[in-house]
């Protein structure tokens, strides 16, 4: 009886090892599972808030571009408000206060933006040619140099002087000279 014993016993023993390792693969897979449902839900609680941060750099990126279009806009109409035409005493290069504050409207609309600008410079039709010349362009690189001295780069600035070529206002007298003194922005 002793032998069956021992053999009922080491039955006993290899059943109940087989039923706790069975227990215990189940109880494995689960947890298995679980940590891999746990890691799944991780990574797409991260993918959403990576999504989300994206989406708010993109509204961050899109409302600072609609800043800008929106300066943008206003110093044009500043500019535009301004004037384009710069207006010069007789025989003078020198820059009125009322002309530098047209030119500040300009400067700033061009520390926005990249683009490049040409000046124009007239003169009335008194004088040599080759004086109006001249003093044409006395004009026009006294308003780049007031621009340069603002902040504007000169390689973005082109000037150019027309002298008594391209008068706006025809016939003789101050009124008329007075609107042909000046340096255009274009």
């Amino acid at each position: 009886m002793t032998t069956k014993n021992t053999l009922g016993k080491a039955a006993a023993v290899v059943l109940m090892a087989a039923l706790v390792s069975a227990c215990s693969s189940n109880a494995a897979k689960e947890e298995a599972a679980a940590q891999a449902a746990a890691e799944q839900a991780a990574a797409e609680q991260a993918a959403a808030a990576e999504a989300a941060e994206q989406r708010a750099k993109e509204k961050e990126k899109a409302m600072q571009m609609a800043e800008k279009r929106e300066e943008k806009r206003r110093l044009m109409d500043a500019a535009s408000a301004a004037g384009s035409v710069f207006y010069f005493d007789y025989d003078s290069s020198s820059l009125s206060d009322d002309a530098r504050a047209a030119i500040d409207a300009h400067v700033a609309l061009m520390m926005a933006d990249s683009g490049n600008v040409r000046l124009e410079g007239h003169t009335d039709e008194r004088g040599t040619r080759e004086y109006n010349l001249a003093l044409g362009e006395r004009r026009a690189n006294a308003v780049r140099d007031y621009m340069v001295a603002s902040g504007v780069p000169a390689y973005r600035i082109e000037t150019i002087s027309y002298g008594e070529e391209n008068p706006v206002a025809y016939g003789s007298g101050e009124s008329n000279w007075m609107k042909n003194r000046r340096v255009e922005i274009k």
